[in-house]
């Protein structure tokens, strides 16, 4: 009875040995959270293994996410696989949609979630400033070329096919003018001006023929001048002369007459007027965007392997970047070592139960073991 009772108390003494030890054990891994110190003196094993070695814990985690988890690899492979490809594209169609029907205007997401204000008058200001910049530099460019090297050489040609058309319109509305009861008043008034200026002479010429006759001897005169092809040619001579003196001219000596109030204005208000993106600004998204919704919807598979193409072959720059060993090392350093142990003990508890009882299963045997060989050797 003696031995078995012996055996019994070493088993239940190595049991309790074994379970309290291995408990032990687990729990300093976490605690104590921060060094106990007696006087200048720390007490063993204070703190804990994990916050002890918490920062070397967080560096080697930090190495083994950017070595091992998220890897460059890792990450092309999936944004190549097909499936997230297709889920990809699904995903950005239902947002394109949805975004495509909204209530709001371009204006509201702006101010909402960019946090930029008048929107449209944001745009006509910057479409402004973006065309005095452009026609000023252009002013710049152009200054000391001529004309002739400025216009299209098809425009020149297109000109100077009109010239002649030019010279048929100026001659026909002469005579139809002079021909009009107001073209012969208008004559009259010139004959009686050039003769008050030759003074006696002029006077005795008016007596003799009357202002009358002379008028409506001259006025046929005229009209047979206009419509003689001679004149027509002098007039094509003379607006050829002009026209390559014209374009003789440096550019500069026409900024005179086209200043920047003039140009800027007239285009900004083209495009205002004529650019539908304008008016799309302040008008809710669901009375313009459907019209386009079928070609945007088409174009998301190719946008979506553009991104990712874009992503996958710099995948590894931007790694780098985000310097994401540095990230996850701050983080688990910032992490509370409370709920570290909170979070592996909820994960892992039933082990660790198991690992307890295992210490206090050895420590049960070892006790017998010991029992038996007390009893041996007496």
């Amino acid at each position: 009875m003696n031995t078995f009772l012996l055996l019994i108390m070493m088993m239940t003494i190595g049991a309790v040995i074994g379970g309290v030890t291995n408990s032990l054990a687990i729990k300093m891994l976490f605690r104590p959270y921060r060094p106990i110190y007696i006087g200048r003196f720390r007490v063993p094993f204070t703190p804990g293994l994990i916050p002890k070695r918490r920062g070397e814990l967080a560096e080697q985690l930090g190495k083994m996410v950017v070595t091992h988890l998220l890897t460059a690899e890792g990450i092309q492979k999936k944004l190549t696989d097909s499936m997230f490809r297709t889920e990809m594209t699904a995903w950005a169609e239902e947002e394109i949609k949805r975004l495509l029907h909204a209530d709001g205007t371009l204006e509201q997401f702006a101010s909402d979630y960019l946090g930029v204000d008048e929107l449209r008058n944001l745009a006509e200001s910057k479409t402004e400033r973006m065309l005095t910049e452009k026609w000023t530099e252009l002013k710049e460019q152009l200054s000391d070329k001529e004309l002739s090297e400025v216009l299209p050489v098809r425009w020149q040609e297109k000109i100077e096919e009109k010239l002649p058309v030019i010279a048929d319109m100026i001659t026909q509305k002469g005579a139809e003018y002079f021909q009009s009861q107001e073209g012969k008043e208008r004559l009259s008034i010139m004959i009686d001006r050039f003769l008050v200026g030759k003074g006696t002479l002029g006077n005795m010429i008016s007596m003799f023929l009357g202002q009358d006759r002379l008028v409506d001897k001259v006025q046929p005169e005229i009209i047979k001048f206009l419509q003689d092809k001679g004149a027509r040619d002098l007039i094509v001579t003379l607006l050829g002369r002009e026209w390559s003196k014209l374009k003789a001219k440096k550019m500069n000596s026409f900024y005179e007459f086209i200043t920047d109030d003039d140009i800027v204005p007239i285009v900004q208000n083209i495009l205002v007027t004529n650019i539908p993106v304008y008016n799309w600004l302040n008008k809710p998204v669901k009375e313009w965007a459907p019209a386009y919704e079928d070609t945007i919807v088409q174009m998301i598979p190719k946008a979506v392997l553009v991104f990712a193409k874009l992503i996958t072959d710099r995948i590894e720059m931007l790694l780098k970047k985000l310097h994401l060993e540095d990230v996850v090392k701050t983080q688990v350093e910032t992490f509370a070592v409370a709920r570290l142990e909170e979070l592996v003990l909820s994960i892992s508890k039933r082990e660790f139960k198991m690992i307890t009882y295992l210490g206090a299963l050895l420590g049960g045997l070892i006790g017998i073991v010991q029992g038996i060989i007390v009893l041996f050797l007496s």
